[in-house]
């Protein structure tokens, strides 16, 4: 078929696609956040986690992803030799108990600044590899 995109054919998201969703998934996590006071964001309410443990371990993701991301773009292995995402739980874990002292402003903060390098990574990363990410 000339003319026609393997990607959409397929049913793919297109880089441009997946960078859209990803920064409105981003909007509607800020308006969810939103109002919330610091005891709002630092009482546990999700098994032993808090809002604010939340932010961090999506703030850790976005700092242990970016530079896999620059790695793609460069044309290398995503990961380093050696390391495995494989107990998802313990990054996790690694990632809240790096902030669980620092305030929510300062969490928020970071949550800000590393979605930001991430998604300018993803930018770069995804050139070519949508299909390739797509969950």
């Amino acid at each position: 078929m000339s003319g026609s995109d393997p990607e959409k054919d397929a049913g793919v998201d297109t880089k441009d696609e997946l960078l859209d969703r990803a920064a409105r998934e981003f909007r509607a996590l800020h308006d969810t956040l939103r109002g919330l006071n610091e005891s709002d964001t630092t009482r546990v309410w999700l098994g032993a986690w808090s809002v604010r443990d939340i932010v961090a371990h999506i703030s850790g993701w976005h700092r242990e992803m970016t530079p896999a991301l620059e790695r793609l773009a460069r044309g290398e292995r995503p990961f380093p030799e050696g390391v495995s995402y494989d107990d998802v739980d313990a990054w996790n874990a690694t990632f809240a108990a790096a902030r669980r002292g620092t305030s929510v402003a300062d969490a928020l903060l970071e949550l800000d600044r590393s979605h930001e390098d991430f998604m300018r990574a993803a930018a770069a990363g995804l050139a070519g590899r949508a299909g390739a990410l797509r969950a």
